[in-house]
């Protein structure tokens, strides 16, 4: 069940940083609440992972989640670069979540 509050706070921590790039600064009010009702959430669900797994593997997790998901909403939805050297470095933050997973009990 850790593991999946951290994908759950991962993805929220997607929806908060994508959020912030539509409050315009905190001044559209319907964004900056729900990109702070993410933000509480997503740091919630990890509380509630960090109960059964270490802290550098829940953290790093959580993070690259939120990295690789953030970087791909950019590249698809807001027509970021996505050349060959940025999608093979996505790939490589992917390689070391599979591996903390892989290497980590719980």
């Amino acid at each position: 069940m850790s593991w999946i509050y951290l994908v759950v706070a991962g993805l929220l921590e997607v929806a908060w940083a994508v959020g912030l790039k539509y409050t315009e600064g905190f001044t559209r009010p319907v964004a900056s609440v729900l990109t702070l009702l993410a933000m509480a959430a997503s740091v919630g669900m990890l509380g509630l992972a960090l109960r059964h797994l270490p802290l550098g593997t829940a953290y790093a997790v959580w993070t690259g989640i939120g990295t690789i998901g953030t970087a791909v909403f950019g590249m698809l939805i807001l027509n970021e670069p996505a050349g060959a050297l940025r999608i093979g470095s996505i790939g490589l933050i992917a390689l070391g979540i599979a591996g903390l997973k892989l290497l980590t009990p719980a």
